[in-house]
């Protein structure tokens, strides 16, 4: 094994580097740090068929009983849910709740641009160029990412905005502008982990695993883009938005099933001007802790 490298984030609210919680960490570690877990890792785990089984435990009723635990451990705070603990059946009720209105209020500047979930946050302000993306001197694969190498072309330079969301995070993303939002286009894949402690050392399990990709135009900046990926343990990814319906910042696009996942939101070159603490932060490689509706930019 390894030795172990403290994950840290800078929480947005506290104005300080935090160490971060992370459910799961000792399989977490054992299977992407050693080489047995690495068997296992390719052979099983990152197979569609083992999260199925996990999301299948997470709809069960059994699965109830873990409620309580979890938030105790992670200091939730239930006044925020809009239905009460005890009224969630499932693991997977209590991880896809839904929130009372007034605990993500949205940003209302007429320019601004609202962070699309709850979670830790990295801004790439160029995708052309390499940068502290989970480690030193990364580029990311466009063309794969997008699975379209016409799109890729379009947002070459563009900015991306990654939202990595926490099994103890709200699992509801939603819409950072105004806009019209395309279908959906899934691209089918693996179910690798989006933690750091899997992405240090292979950014190309974004490209990989399972993920969706819409195309949002009539918005303030013109067209853009917005990914869900998939992660191990993920149940699914479920729209709850209507394709080529209007939408406002902040309407609820969709949610995830129970596992850490990701949002990417992939902007046209100069046309997101990061809020300072943002862009300091991810200029030194360190994600920043906001919650969904604030704002970004």
């Amino acid at each position: 094994m390894e030795e172990r490298q403290e994950l840290v984030f800078y929480d947005r609210y506290e104005g300080a580097l935090k160490s971060e919680a992370i459910y799961g960490e000792g399989p977490l570690r054992w299977a992407y740090a050693t080489w047995l877990g690495r068997v296992c890792l390719e052979g099983v785990i990152k197979r569609p068929w083992f999260s199925a089984l996990y999301g299948r435990w997470a709809d069960c009723g059994c699965s109830k009983k873990e409620i309580a635990a979890f938030i105790k451990r992670f200091e939730l705070d239930p006044d925020e849910f809009a239905n009460s603990v005890e009224s969630l059946a499932t693991f997977n009720e209590f991880f896809s709740r839904k929130l009372k209105p007034e605990a993500r209020p949205v940003s209302s500047g007429d320019n601004d641009i609202s962070f699309p979930a709850d979670g830790r946050h990295l801004l790439i302000p160029d995708l052309s160029q390499s940068g502290p993306i989970f480690a030193k001197d990364r580029t990311f694969d466009l063309k794969a990412l997008l699975g379209d190498s016409d799109l890729a072309k379009k947002f070459a330079r563009g900015t991306a905005l990654i939202s990595r969301l926490c099994p103890t995070d709200y699992h509801r993303y939603h819409f950072p502008l105004d806009g019209l939002p395309g279908e959906p286009r899934l691209i089918n894949g693996l179910l690798y982990s989006v933690n750091p402690i899997a992405l240090e050392r292979r950014l190309a399990y974004l490209w990989e695993n399972k993920r969706q990709v819409t195309e949002i135009s009539d918005s303030p900046v013109g067209g853009y883009l917005f990914l869900e990926i998939g992660a191990t343990n993920v149940g699914s990814i479920v729209n709850t938005s209507t394709p080529k319906q209007p939408v406002s910042r902040g309407t609820e696009k969709g949610t995830f099933r129970f596992g850490g996942s990701m949002v990417i939101t992939i902007f046209p070159a100069g046309k997101f001007q990061p809020d300072e603490d943002l862009a300091e932060q991810s200029a030194v490689g360190v994600e920043l802790y906001a919650r969904m509706g604030d704002r970004a930019g």
